[in-house]
């Protein structure tokens, strides 16, 4: 079920609210719960099986964890940590990744003159990524003293499986919700909050993602050997802003529902294309996961502690299983090595230490990381190598040829003048955020609330209502 559907906003949605603040504290666990169930339920059908297994395995492997700390047992500890470990790098392993590598085996064999695998290919869970790298913190915390156990088995799912941020994030740390699972209230003021909250992300996502990605669509997917210079950078800035807007759109509904049912989930962006360089988009850029990576994986690794050559390789590696993390195709792999390959060049050049004052050094800085950026995005967008190729040479071709015909008709005015509004992110102040602004009581949060909830949010409804709404990018993670 997507956030920005019909049957979410007008049937899912006030039933789900509405029961859970009828019924007595006590049970409004048990309804949310039921409600995420049948929210995953409704878009998963029989794969809901995967969610409760990762539930229950995870849920094991952190009692087992405990009484490991509690007996100071290294043996037991090793075993709950290797169960954990093996056991979801093998659910996520299987169902996202068994039709990649079934296909690159089947490939190879071709090339050999060997016989292939018939396979008939494995759907993906929705949202498996996310759930997956939720559930093992709630483990590797309680190994590092980082949180306690769940009071039970049945607190433990609905923090996995809590609708608002189940399917694609923000990744949340079992610690930072303990409390608010046992005992919470929703005032009056986090109501209204985490209303406008929602309604910003649903205007991100309707608004401007939605109406800007069929520029993209047809300069990535639909114009072939006849996409032009043009063509390609107008298709790419498309998808630049296509992408942000889409998942901090769906970052915003998620921390607003999450408000709005009292619980506090963290940011997952702010301003990244502000940054002024590659190391400082990703403190910007899907926070939860950045520092999901930096705790479980890179400091584990060693971090920055154990000299230059194996910091570089850490980060290398890191960013590697980052693109990885991302989809089951080479071209995930290529961007999260490109963005492995910068940090590591930002490192050894010092860049990343510069300080950037001035107009002139500020607009360059800002400028180049976004160029930097803009790069990854075509092989993130691309559907394989060879397309990913094609366009980074019609990107460095430069023509006097008109837009293809796919993306000249994509290109409406609507599109264009929601592309050139979107772009304004680009060059705003790093210090202006929106949903802070919404919140203030000066004369700007009243504005930014009136055009927000006065004119954006109903005319996305309309929108939804008419049809002009899709999947978010990052339910395909």
């Amino acid at each position: 079920m997507v956030f920005s559907s019909i049957a979410f906003l007008f049937v899912f949605l006030p039933a789900s609210i509405g029961l859970y603040f009828l019924v007595p504290h006590r049970a409004r666990n048990a309804v949310l719960l039921a409600a995420s169930l049948i929210f995953y339920l409704w878009g998963s059908g029989a794969l809901i099986a995967i969610l409760l297994v990762s539930i229950a395995l995870n849920y094991l492997c952190g009692a087992l964890v405990w009484r490991a700390r509690l007996s100071a047992s290294r043996p037991l500890m090793a075993a709950g940590l290797t169960v954990a470990i093996a056991g979801n790098l093998a659910i996520l392993g299987y169902f996202k990744y068994a039709n990649f590598l079934i296909l690159q085996i089947n490939q190879a064999g071709e090339m050999a003159g060997l016989g292939t695998i018939a396979w008939d290919g494995i759907i993906l869970p929705i949202g498996i990524s996310f759930y997956t790298f939720q559930a093992m913190s709630y483990v590797f915390d309680i190994a590092r003293g980082a949180a306690r156990p769940a009071r039970g088995l049945f607190d433990f799912a609905l923090y996995v499986a809590m609708f608002p941020q189940l399917v694609a994030g923000p990744i949340v740390r079992y610690a930072s919700l303990a409390e608010a699972l046992q005992t919470r209230t929703t005032r009056l003021d986090d109501f209204a909050i985490g209303a406008q909250r929602f309604a910003l992300g649903l205007v991100k996502k309707v608004v401007i993602a939605d109406t800007v990605a069929p520029i993209a669509d047809a300069a990535f997917d639909g114009s072939g050997g006849d996409l032009t210079f043009a063509g390609a950078w107008l298709g790419l800035l498309a998808y630049t802003i296509q992408i942000y807007f889409d998942f901090s759109g769906y970052s915003d509904m998620a921390i607003g529902l999450g408000r709005i049912l009292g619980f506090r989930f963290p940011e997952n962006f702010d301003r990244p294309y502000s940054a002024h360089s590659i190391t400082e988009f990703w403190r910007r850029w899907h926070i939860s996961l950045s520092s999901w990576f930096r705790d479980y994986l890179y400091i584990p690794l060693g971090g920055n502690r154990l000299g230059a050559l194996r910091t570089y390789a850490n980060l290398w590696l890191v960013f590697l299983v980052t693109g990885l993390w991302h989809g089951a195709n080479w071209t995930f792999i290529l961007w999260g090595a490109w963005h492995g390959l910068l940090l590591i060049a930002e490192r050894v050049t010092g860049w990343r230490e510069r300080r950037f004052t001035g107009l002139p050094a500020v607009i360059g800085a800002r400028a180049l990381t976004l160029l930097l950026v803009m790069a990854g995005w075509v092989l993130f967008r691309s559907a394989d190598l060879a397309s990913a190729g094609a366009y980074f040479q019609a990107l460095a071709s430069p023509d006097l040829a008109h837009l293809p015909f796919e993306v000249a008709r994509a290109a409406d005015n609507r599109a264009l003048i929601t592309l050139a509004l979107a772009a304004l992110v680009f060059v705003l102040p790093r210090s202006l955020r929106m949903p802070a602004v919404m919140e203030g009581g000066d004369l700007r949060g009243l504005l930014a609330r009136c055009m927000i909830l006065g004119a954006g949010y109903p005319y996305a409804l309309v929108l939804v209502v008419a049809g002009a709404f899709t999947a978010f990018i990052y339910f395909q993670f």
